[in-house]
């Protein structure tokens, strides 16, 4: 009786890890798919990840006759120029972006993303500068224009030119620059 009583207890454990085969066959339920993590399109957007950009100097002559350089990220296509330094925390003293424009006509600039104030320098083709604003309200809509044309427009941190002696009037030279193809 002990050996009946323990075949049915065997056969109770292993039979409790089968199961009987369903009648018809179980349909495939695909996974649903992971959700998708896509790159914004929108180049302000703020999570959008813009690629790395070319790198120059430029020497900036102050109004005393000293030079100083400044090391840029050059902005030459229309997505780079769009983006500019929008979303950034800090920029550095001796760093900016230099936005490298097809031609040469009168330009104007909005800090809508933009959270740190810049100063603008509006360049023109001949590499003089003809204009500069000072300290740029961050995030907001104004337009700032010199109102005169300009194919290159440098932009550094807020206070810079004042505190090294950068004017109007005053010349400018590209360094690794002519090399880059502008994009419209």
């Amino acid at each position: 009786m002990k050996s009946r009583v323990a075949v049915l207890l065997a056969l109770a454990l292993v039979g409790g890890a089968c199961q009987e085969a369903p009648a018809a066959s179980p349909k495939l339920v695909k996974p649903a798919p992971a959700p998708s993590r896509a790159r914004p399109k929108d180049v302000s957007a703020e999570d959008y990840v813009m690629p790395g950009l070319p790198r120059a100097h430029v020497r900036l002559k102050d109004a005393y006759g000293g030079v100083h350089r400044v090391e840029v990220e050059v902005a030459a296509t229309g997505d780079a120029r769009t983006r500019g330094l929008m979303w950034r925390k800090s920029l550095p003293a001796g760093q900016g972006m230099l936005f490298l424009f097809p031609e040469q006509e009168v330009r104007g600039f909005w800090m809508r993303n933009t959270l740190i104030p810049l100063d603008m320098l509006f360049i023109t083709s001949e590499h003089r500068i003809v204009g500069i604003i000072e300290n740029a309200e961050p995030r907001t809509l104004a337009n700032r224009s010199v109102g005169i044309p300009s194919q290159y427009v440098l932009e550094v941190p807020g206070g810079w030119c004042q505190a090294n002696g950068i004017v109007k009037g005053g010349t400018v030279e590209f360094e690794g620059v002519s090399t880059l193809p502008i994009a419209p």
